[in-house]
């Protein structure tokens, strides 16, 4: 899930110091696209910190075991709207892709290993 903040470095200093959530990554997905997740204690659900101007969406974020296969089956469903014409693959960050449901809702599938 994304919550969006007005400062990176504030937001990730408050989840990290003041609520106990781990860092789970904090890199530059591209150029000016700076991507922080953080994970509350006792949880495996990351939450995303986006400023609102990010390139990133901002969006509920997926787990799957296989983001080819997933990015597949849907797309050909109708009401999906595909924002990625195949699986992104960037150094460093999982396969993902974005999508979007029938109400507009953003989402975005993030491939990771084990289970989703």
């Amino acid at each position: 899930m994304s919550l969006p903040v007005a400062d990176q470095d504030r937001a990730l200093a408050f989840f990290t110091e003041v609520l106990g959530c781990e860092l789970r990554v904090d890199e530059e997905a591209w150029p000016g696209a700076r991507y922080v997740e953080v994970v509350p204690p006792g949880s495996s659900v990351g939450l995303v910190l986006l400023p609102p101007d990010s390139p990133l969406p901002m969006a509920v974020r997926l787990g799957t075991t296989d983001a080819a296969a997933a990015h597949a089956r849907l797309a050909g469903t109708p009401g999906v709207v595909l924002h990625n014409p195949e699986v992104l693959r960037w150094d460093g960050v999982p396969p993902m892709f974005h999508v979007e449901d029938p109400d507009g809702n953003e989402l975005v599938y993030l491939e990771e290993d084990g289970p989703a």
